[in-house]
């Protein structure tokens, strides 16, 4: 290696070294376009440098005149800085969709599992405010002792959450409430065959309330939610005007539960099993004063004495466990909002209706002649239609 060198102006040969002894610099590197602008400036026969330069190689030392020098540049990562890329692996891919398809199985299975128990406890049981108030108390129960023991996250909110979620709270009380009162009143198929119009009430409102327009197969859309609906209604066995109105009126709750939640809830970073505790708990506060002065304590008492002798001990049960799978399958369906689409929530909801018409229908031996079930089939079909037309409208 060489380490300091002086070129003389005839050859290079060993007596034009220079033996005199200079202090020692800094080594430094010399870059190509150094070695370019020495070439420049300097002539061929009078190369000289005083600088340290290091060579990998006795070889590469050559002095004659390159006709082109070209300039390495190197690129040298940013480790401050990491790599981004985005490879879609399949095993990710697949570990989604099982995952999706796991939350729409338990989403489905637990909701067939309350609608079951719930209409157990309001044949034996006929007090929709209590049982609506018991729902809301046992999930607020779970997860205040989930937030006290470590096993879910607190959620970090303040009062302008609350002051938000206040009208979500309401409506989804109203809509709650008015379900139950249609469900004791009548079949849950018949409930859910009329609860499937929520599209048609969607649009409606945000039409004529908001303002918004939509476009010409939305509405087209509707024809057959709304035509299912009727027929349904004319052709139902058991027919009762209370639990007709009762799934109307909820349908129209869930409407402005959803239109207060998208106005009011915009950037409220809070998870949605999070927020559906938060807001079980305020429409909790909410709905125990009017359960009180609708019903009261002394109807409650009576109705429970009776339903336990005609029952048994398995009452009990039966109330526990619509009032734990009613806060379980809200919970899981708000947590699926967050792993999916709103396109594939909407499908999973109707294919959710479809469960629970024919499992209730099986379960409680519900008479239904071809025509009601015509009636179904055709809401049910224009609902996943909306879907279908309504959602992909919401991305582009």
């Amino acid at each position: 290696m060489i380490s300091l060198m002086k070129c003389s102006t005839s050859s290079l040969t060993g007596s034009a070294f220079s033996t005199r002894k200079l202090p020692l610099a800094k080594p430094q590197l010399l870059t190509f376009s150094t070695i370019a602008n020495v070439e420049q400036n300097t002539a061929p026969s009078q190369l000289s440098s005083q600088k340290l330069l290091y060579l990998s190689s006795s070889e590469n030392l050559a002095l004659v005149k390159r006709k082109r020098v070209t300039e390495c540049q190197a690129y040298e990562a940013d480790r401050s800085r990491p790599i981004e890329i985005n490879i879609a692996l399949p095993d990710e891919d697949a570990a989604q969709r099982v995952k999706i398809g796991v939350y729409f199985a338990t989403w489905w299975a637990l909701n067939v599992v309350f609608n079951i128990y719930n209409k157990k406890v309001l044949n034996a049981f006929p007090y929709p405010w209590l049982t609506s108030t018991l729902s809301l108390a046992a999930g607020s129960l779970m997860m205040l002792i989930s937030w006290a023991t470590r096993v879910a996250e607190v959620p970090k909110v303040n009062l302008d959450f609350w002051k938000a979620l206040f009208p979500v709270a309401v409506a989804h009380t109203i809509g709650h409430v008015a379900a139950t009162v249609s469900m004791s009143k009548v079949a849950v198929s018949f409930t859910h065959i009329i609860k499937s119009g929520e599209p048609a009430f969607s649009v409606l409102v945000s039409s004529f309330l908001l303002g918004e327009a939509f476009p010409m197969p939305v509405y087209l859309s509707l024809v057959p939610i709304i035509g299912g609906c009727a027929l349904a209604a004319v052709t139902e066995l058991n027919f009762n005007m209370i639990g007709f109105m009762g799934a109307m009126i909820s349908n129209l709750a869930f409407v402005f539960r959803n239109i207060f939640s998208k106005k009011g809830m915009k950037g409220m970073s809070v998870s949605g099993m999070n927020y559906y505790a938060c807001l079980s708990i305020m429409s909790l506060l909410i709905l125990t004063p009017f359960a009180i002065a609708v019903e009261g304590p002394k109807v409650w008492a009576a109705g429970w004495q009776s339903a336990v002798s005609q029952i048994g001990p398995n009452f009990v049960w039966w109330v526990v466990a619509q009032s734990v799978f009613y806060h379980l399958y809200n919970q899981v369906s708000y947590m699926s909002l967050d792993q999916i689409s709103p396109l594939t929530f909407s499908i999973g909801n109707t294919m959710k209706r479809i469960s629970v018409i024919v499992s209730s229908i099986l379960i409680f031996h519900t008479p239904v002649q071809p025509i009601n079930a015509l009636g179904a089939a055709i809401a049910i079909l224009g609902t996943f239609l909306y879907s279908q037309v309504h959602y992909p409208l919401l991305l582009n």
